[in-house]
């Protein structure tokens, strides 16, 4: 009950809203059964639980809206079982990706979703997370084979066995994946593996507009060229990242894609052909290719570094708004293009970057957060840019998840017929609405 822990579990300075309530106690569990016990004292009691484990969420997903018990899976951050030849792994929720592929390296293997550096796999799963590696490999709920879960009272259920493919009843482990700790605490996870490729290359190019960016994106996935990874960064991204010397490279501040190609060599470099042609028709700079694994390491590290660069960045009173939508793909010059306009005419210090493989891009603006007109203006932005998204037939959010941040805009996306199906199934497993209660929607009255 340490007021530095309690401020730490409940407010985020990456997070784009911020409350001044805090939970009252934070619990360290080491097992699913000291967590199945925190669950049922919380639940004789009526007191709220909220998950906790990278702290990286960017939607207050694990704000404490009405006080409660967080519940940090710190300790709990141990690979389980490695079943090498089955391309499986079973950890505990405080895994650190990162740390997953570091420990694993040597047998060839790896694991693909690749979101912020300091993310960990518990928080993974309730977000349904991605990363720059999704445009190849899919989303997080590709990558999950079965689910450990506590449930509101205390039960513990596994959602499935461990084959890798199964019909057999309720999905129960897509059912939880992105819920964001409102159905239950997840303990362990079985994560699906793949092999590393053989090759990988890592090339950066820079555009006139971002414009001409977002299009070679579009039309390097409807050539159906395999890339590994495509990422854009606009021209105030780039001049971030040298700004913040995050990185040892000095790079040309110009909108600029970032392409990852992996596989055979024969097929890598085929591929490669492919992108340079259709980059040379949308008008592209001259191709970087990293020479060798250290600067791959570099070049892709300029994307990976981006929200870091621009939280650097900041002044006394600064704060980042970071934010996420998806479109179909046909849409994504359209949204970026408008986007960035009306986020330049804020006159402020923003940028665009993104997943533009798979239709996901971010905007990212720095504001004065003591300055209420300015605040508002950067919400209107943000909010505008979320609705065009909507109207686009796209999403709210493509990776960051709902929390307290985008309740509003989910309604708007799949309308109260459908969120009453979600409130449905939320009143079965938690009654009581215990479960990291006021995320995703509203609690029931």
């Amino acid at each position: 009950t340490d007021d530095e822990d309690l401020r730490n579990h409940g407010y985020s300075e990456w997070s784009s809203i911020n409350i001044d309530q805090l939970p009252v106690a934070v619990a360290y569990p080491k097992t699913t059964d000291e967590v199945s016990q925190i669950a049922k004292i919380c639940h004789k009691y009526r007191v709220p639980m909220i998950p906790y484990s990278g702290g990286s969420s960017l939607e207050a997903n694990f704000s404490a809206p009405y006080g409660g018990m967080s519940v940090d899976f710190s300790f709990m951050d141990q690979i389980l079982h490695f079943h090498e030849d089955d391309l499986d792994i079973v950890v505990q929720p405080a895994v650190s990706w990162m740390g997953l592929n570091e420990s694993i390296k040597k047998s060839g293997l790896f694991f693909p979703v690749d979101p912020g550096p300091s993310a960990k796999i518990g928080g993974m799963v309730g977000t349904s997370c991605s990363g720059t590696n999704a445009v190849r490999y899919g989303t997080m709920k590709e990558w999950v084979v079965n689910l450990t879960v506590v449930l509101a009272d205390g039960t513990v259920v596994k959602t499935r066995r461990r084959p890798r493919k199964s019909s057999a009843g309720y999905n129960l482990t897509n059912l939880f994946i992105g819920s964001e700790g409102t159905l239950g605490f997840v303990t362990e996870i079985t994560l699906k593996l793949a092999v590393i490729p053989q090759e990988t290359s890592v090339a950066v190019v820079t555009f006139p507009t971002i414009r001409a960016a977002a299009a070679a994106a579009s039309q390097v996935m409807r050539a159906g060229v395999p890339i590994a990874a495509m990422e854009i960064m606009d021209e105030v991204q780039m001049s971030v990242i040298n700004r913040s010397g995050s990185t040892s490279k000095k790079w040309k501040e110009m909108p600029t894609l970032f392409f990852k190609f992996s596989g055979t060599k024969a097929g890598v470099q085929e591929n490669i052909t492919l992108v340079k042609a259709i980059a040379k028709r949308n008008k592209s700079g001259n191709f970087e290719f990293a020479r060798d694994a250290q600067e791959q390491k570099t070049l892709w590290s300029a994307r990976k570094e981006a929200l870091w660069s621009m939280l650097a960045l900041r002044e006394k009173g600064a704060e980042v708004w970071s934010t996420d939508v998806a479109v179909p793909l046909s849409r994504l010059c359209d949204i970026i293009e408008i986007s960035k306009k009306e986020m330049d005419e804020l006159g402020l210090f923003a940028s665009v970057l993104g997943h533009v493989g798979d239709g996901n891009f971010h905007e990212s603006i720095l504001y004065d957060n003591t300055n209420p007109k300015e605040r508002e203006a950067v919400a209107k932005c943000v909010h505008d840019m979320v609705d065009r998204a909507l109207e686009m037939d796209g999403t709210c959010t493509g990776e960051h998840g709902i929390g307290l941040g985008k309740k509003e805009s989910l309604v708007k996306e799949l309308g109260l017929d459908t969120i009453g199906v979600m409130r449905s199934v939320k009143g079965a497993l938690d009654p009581y609405w215990l479960m990291n209660p006021g995320k995703i929607m509203d609690v029931a009255a």
